[in-house]
């Protein structure tokens, strides 16, 4: 019954994820359609080609890679949730993560499918009523969001995160993290203005993990 009752779990989730997505996709382009439909005010095509011209070829190759990098992470539920939603890299994965981490499933299991559906669902609740509470107290906390002691803490918060994780992980088999760690930091001792583009980063590193680890597994050094 239990394998009866999870075999349309997929199908449900790819039906109910490709309706979401592709709301999403109205929604976000509905807003300046329809404000260009009021107004009579339409975007010279010129300039959007330019704009995207500079964008386009950065972003899509980021979000194919996020696709092809998280997916196996997150599975279909917490996939589709989590490129809607968005904040991916510094919120949904390690949320996930964690949570899969501390119910002791693995990624890529019909546990930890469910275990990283949840913990998305949740970050993003959580995110929206944060949201809310700093847009209604906005006047109140610019002061202290904005003061300079804070600054630092708010400029760390992303290592801050995969930091946490990377102790974890490193620990259980600290091998696999020698290849990515040496390039990461060859990479930022030659040209430390690269630690901007993290999007980037972070799924080159993870390939070139994937590829050294499959090599050492074989050589029989993990």
């Amino acid at each position: 019954m239990k394998n009866i009752k999870y075999s349309q779990y997929p199908e449900k989730i790819h039906t109910w994820g490709r309706v979401s997505l592709i709301l999403a996709l109205v929604a976000f382009v509905s807003y300046p359609f329809l404000t260009s439909v009021i107004f009579n005010v339409w975007p010279d095509g010129k300039v959007i080609f330019q704009g995207l011209l500079a964008i386009v070829p950065v972003f899509w190759t980021v979000g194919i890679i996020e696709a092809f990098t998280f997916s196996p992470m997150l599975g279909s539920g917490g996939s589709y949730l989590g490129f809607v939603t968005g904040n991916l890299t510094a919120m949904k994965v390690p949320a996930a993560l964690r949570a899969m981490q501390i119910a002791e499933v693995e990624p890529n299991t019909e546990e930890g499918e469910v275990i990283s559906t949840i913990a998305i669902a949740v970050s993003s609740i959580v995110t929206t009523l944060i949201l809310i509470l700093g847009i209604v107290l906005l006047n109140v906390l610019s002061p202290i969001l904005e003061s300079q002691i804070l600054a630092p803490a708010f400029a760390n918060v992303l290592p801050a995160l995969f930091g946490g994780l990377a102790i974890v992980f490193l620990a259980k088999n600290w091998k696999i993290a020698v290849a990515p760690v040496a390039l990461m930091l060859t990479i930022f001792l030659i040209e430390p203005s690269l630690s901007s583009a993290v999007s980037v980063l972070i799924p080159i590193s993870v390939l070139v993990t994937v590829g050294v680890s499959r090599i050492m597994y074989k050589k029989n050094v993990i």
